[in-house]
């Protein structure tokens, strides 16, 4: 890398995000959100875990075959088999790079029982068999902030004479600070032989809320990659959020000097579908992307805004490709003003998606007099939500309730098959669950049922989510319709699906989320 201002995007939404409790995306899903990531200028995708299932590998080796402009990246344990199966499938990638990792922290190194000396040549085994293999090699000592500085400086000199072009220094456990971040990288930098041939990148997570702080002081420091994800989905508190170091980097360019060579107008639009797929909400304080990012509603505000709007703005809604105006459409409006509004809000609709969300669309209309942004984005969640693909649809409902009791008439297809069914329950939303129950018998316990309006008015959209465990598989679901009832039975029959295609995976192989870092 020539110049040393670039910074580096390397996103792991596929990867460590999709790794979230509840987060599983479908094959389809994994593709379309690796293409709006290459669209979007994206310098590396990691694009997921080869070696953990049939359905990961397939995975990324599709990914690798349609990017255009991106670095496919996949990750890989630091045993031969698991680099092996990382190249098989990154190899068809214009560019491709294979990322091999081992714990160096006293806590990670007593797991698999290594000594130092051990692992340091476990490490020097497994960089140079991944560089015989792909030019482009990255190495992460995990849990890196809580390694001994000797013994990580020591082994990060390993890989590198290994071969490996990038190190990447991981916060696994979002323990580090700023200022912790900033010097270790610059401790690398001066004490590791051959540390100013390669690039460091960084990777933090969010336990403390840090991430995107410890991230930028990285850089500040001499990184030249930040690892992030789209909303900053992630295990646990999640990670570094794409969004928010980019528009950092771009904001404060006048201390921050360093380039991207992101799209940020298409920011607002992979974030929505990110969300979407993944089925996790953005909230709505959300930095950049949250729903109240760009609202004012204290009357000091709104009076500095309509004069000058950088008075409380310190960047622009278009910049992340939002619309600024927020203009109602209703039953009158055609599929060509429906098609720009999309495209306002971010989402590129092909001609047949077009059609299945227009006569949703018209629908929604019927049922209120005016369809505002917030709506159509929460239409378009609903839509990629409950498709016609989906093994468990719901085709009918009629719930009666009121003093006298409650129950539910229920018509779904499982698979090819139509089943009917009446249930009772304590309130109309038990009452709908239990149908979808006796249509659908499983074990998974309902964790979290939430319940919020799209807009204002009793004729507004509810978007209704909820979280389903089951033998420690975690999926979610999000639906909205005007009928709470309706979106709340649409998003736990989601959950559903989600969790069957976890079944699924598991049945072909190991599961990334369930794979040990450290099994041999």
């Amino acid at each position: 890398m020539t110049d040393k201002n670039r910074v580096l995007i390397f996103d792991t939404t596929l990867r460590d995000g999709e790794q979230s409790p509840g987060a599983t995306m479908t094959h389809a899903e994994k593709l379309e959100i690796a293409q709006m990531l290459d669209e979007m200028g994206v310098d590396i995708i990691e694009a997921g875990f080869p070696i953990a299932s049939e359905g990961d590998f397939a995975a990324v080796s599709e990914i690798a075959k349609q990017s255009k402009n991106s670095v496919i990246c996949g990750l890989a344990r630091a045993q031969l088999p698991d680099i092996d199966r990382c190249w098989e499938a990154v190899k068809h990638a214009r560019q491709p790079r294979i990322h091999t990792f081992i714990g160096t922290s006293p806590l990670h190194r007593a797991i698999p029982n290594l000594d130092m000396d051990q692992m340091a040549e476990r490490i020097h085994q497994t960089v140079t068999h991944a560089r015989n293999l792909c030019d482009n090699v990255q190495w992460s000592p995990m849990d890196a902030t809580r390694t001994e500085h000797d013994y990580l400086c020591r082994v990060v000199e390993i890989a590198i004479k290994a071969g490996a072009t990038t190190i990447n220094i991981p916060d696994t456990v979002g323990y580090t600070a700023p200022r912790e971040s900033a010097a270790l990288i610059r401790m690398l930098l001066e004490r590791v032989p051959g540390a100013d041939e390669i690039i460091f990148a960084t990777h933090c997570h969010n336990d403390l809320g840090m991430a995107t702080a410890n991230s930028l002081a990285a850089v500040e420091a001499g990184a030249r990659q930040v690892e992030c994800t789209i909303n900053g989905l992630g295990e646990r508190a999640g990670n570094t959020a794409l969004e928010e170091v980019v528009m950092a980097l771009k904001v404060r360019h006048d201390i921050m000097p360093f380039d991207t060579g992101i799209d940020t107008t298409k920011i607002m639009g992979i974030s929505r579908r990110v969300a979407a797929v993944s089925g996790f909400p953005v909230q709505f304080n959300k930095a950049i992307v949250g729903k109240n990012a760009f609202l004012h509603e204290s009357g000091i505000h709104q009076d500095g805004v309509l004069k000058n709007v950088e008075t409380f703005e310190i960047m622009r809604p278009a910049d992340i490709g939002l619309n600024e105006a927020n203009i109602a459409m209703g039953k009158h409006s055609g599929r060509a003003a429906l098609r720009a509004k999309l495209r306002d809000l971010g989402y590129e609709v092909g001609d047949n998606q077009l059609k299945d969300v227009f006569v949703r669309f018209k629908a929604l209309a019927d049922r209120k007099k005016e369809v505002y942004d917030d709506d159509l984005v929460a239409l378009m969640q609903d839509s990629s939500a409950n498709t016609d693909s989906d093994y468990l649809q719901v085709k009918h409902l009629r719930v009666v309730c009121g003093s006298d009791g409650q129950s539910a008439d229920l018509t779904m297809v499982v698979g090819d098959e139509e089943k009917t069914v009446h249930a009772e329950g304590d309130g109309p939303v038990d009452a709908c669950f239990n149908a979808v129950k006796a249509i659908w018998p499983h074990n998974a316990v309902l964790q979290l049922y939430q319940v919020h309006a799209v807009t204002e008015g009793t004729d507004a959209q509810a978007t209704v989510s909820v979280r389903m465990e089951e033998e420690g598989r975690i999926a979610t679901g999000q639906a909205a319709d005007t009928d709470t009832i309706l979106a709340s039975v649409k998003a736990y029959v989601g959950a559903l699906n989600r969790l069957k295609l976890r079944r699924e995976m598991v049945g072909e192989g190991a599961d990334s989320k369930q794979v040990s870092m450290y099994s041999h």
